[in-house]
């Protein structure tokens, strides 16, 4: 039963999402397809957009890149250069450094949606629902890093070496 589960968590439902990912976007551009957007509040309010939206979009950005790069690359291509242990240590520093790019930046965009009374007023509910599932999954993100760290000391040792 196990293996089964496991087979099915990590073998078959990815493939699930990313086809409903695939045809849910299809369908939602052929059926409404100026729903594609996001109102922009650039001119309602200016203060802490650039530096808010620099912040999280890069910070973003590179995790997404060090999760794909880190994930995707085989043993053999790296373990000329780095060990696995480095490699670890090379990956918690830089999604630690980009993970806090991307929670100032998007504090700094909360912030500016929920205090600016204009920004406020054209706010939508979806607006700040995606705002907020966005930032909790950040928040999930940063602390799992935190308490890995810590327990595990930063470095998987090799054994073999």
């Amino acid at each position: 039963m196990a293996e089964y589960v496991n087979t099915f968590f990590f073998g078959i439902y990815p493939y699930i999402a990313i086809l409903t990912m695939v045809i849910g976007s299809i369908l939602r551009y052929d059926q409404d397809p100026y729903s594609w957007k996001a109102d922009s509040s650039q001119l309602l309010h200016r203060k802490g957009l650039r530096v808010g939206s620099n912040l999280f979009h890069i910070g973003i950005l590179l995790l997404f890149m060090g999760h794909f790069v880190g994930l995707l690359t085989p043993h053999w291509a790296y373990e000329p250069f780095i060990s696995a242990g480095h490699k670890q240590i090379l990956a918690m520093t830089a999604g630690g450094i980009f993970g806090s790019m991307a929670f100032v930046g998007m504090s700094i965009l909360i912030w500016r949606r929920t205090t600016q009374d204009r920004v406020r007023a054209t706010t939508k509910f979806m607006d700040m629902a995606i705002l907020l599932i966005l930032f909790a999954q950040l928040v999930l993100g940063l602390f799992d890093h935190s308490t890995k760290r810590q327990a595990s000391g930063w470095l998987v040792h090799d054994r073999a070496g």
